[in-house]
């Protein structure tokens, strides 16, 4: 199929079973009309990526933590440089934190880099340095809620998880949600379990996960209908932007005193002193006497 023709198919799949019903249950044939399209785009248009490229549960951890809240081609070069300075869970749990932080650099939500460590010590010393397969094991672990937990059960060990993330949200609303707002993920998530492809849930995913962004390239912001829509909050001038100001200060140069840290960032001191105090806190930096470093 060529683009002409998936368009023409989706706009019969969406005339014939589009429209809301109660409780939904969906035929054999929406189901197979469905697959068919998502299905037809990806054999044509499909992404190669470089965590789709490899079965390593390490590395799909790795990809999925920083895929969240960053897009993905932020996250192609960081994955490469991440994944070949610390090659596995072990190099990772004995890596310094702030070397980790240097390498992740760029990608912001630096509790992900914290998160990541803390789950490699966890998994060196819980699980002998394999990941757990099962979700309910997976969200114990620091930073995997369940999305990330079902995501990598499917990715890394190929296992018919459902789970619904923005891309995969956008594809089922544009199908089954025609003309509607406020949305629900809870009307969704049937829809996602019964059109799941079984067989091949990896493939499955990521194709729907690429005509998610063939939407969202066609369609200004589709995910406005979803009721679990939140306007990003600007970085410019947020505690986020401030608390990224102080750990590249930091990564830098081996100690910093507060005083040292206003003059090299410019930040107000108030703002400042509680930047510092969470980071501490959570456990980024610690302080010696009058001085400030990575923990």
């Amino acid at each position: 199929m060529h683009v002409e023709e998936i368009r023409a198919a989706e706009r019969s799949f969406r005339s014939s079973f589009g429209q809301s019903v109660p409780a939904r249950k969906l035929t054999t044939e929406a189901i197979h009309a469905f697959q068919t399209i998502i299905y037809a785009h990806f054999r044509e248009y499909g992404r190669e990526l470089p965590w789709r490229e490899t079965n390593d549960p390490y590395r799909i951890l790795i990809s999925e933590v920083m895929l969240q809240q960053t897009q993905v081609e932020r996250v192609i070069a960081k994955y490469e440089a991440f994944v070949s300075t610390f090659p596995d869970f072990h190099a990772l749990a004995h890596a310094p934190l702030r070397e980790i932080l240097r390498v992740w650099q760029g990608l912001g939500y630096n509790r992900r880099a914290i998160a990541l460590k803390r789950t490699a010590e966890t998994v060196v010393a819980v699980y002998a340095g394999t990941l757990p397969s099962e979700p309910a094991e997976l969200v114990k672990l620091p930073g995997i809620g369940p999305y990330t937990a079902a995501a990598i059960t499917t990715f890394a060990f190929n296992q018919p998880t459902v789970f619904i993330e923005t891309n995969i949200r956008t594809v089922f609303i544009h199908f089954f949600f025609v003309d509607q707002s406020e949305i629900a993920d809870a009307e969704i998530r049937p829809l996602v379990e019964q059109t799941l492809d079984a067989a091949e849930p990896r493939r499955w995913y990521y194709a729907l996960m690429d005509y998610g962004v063939l939407l969202k390239q066609q369609h200004r912001n589709p995910n406005r209908c979803s009721a679990h829509y939140q306007k990003q909050t600007p970085f410019k001038g947020s505690n986020r932007e401030l608390r990224g100001a102080i750990l590249r200060a930091l990564t830098r140069e081996s100690r910093l005193s507060e005083r040292e840290l206003v003059h090299v960032i410019g930040a107000d001191l108030v703002r400042m002193r509680h930047a510092l105090s969470q980071l501490q806190e959570e456990g980024f930096v610690k302080k010696s006497g009058a001085y400030f470093q990575i923990a």
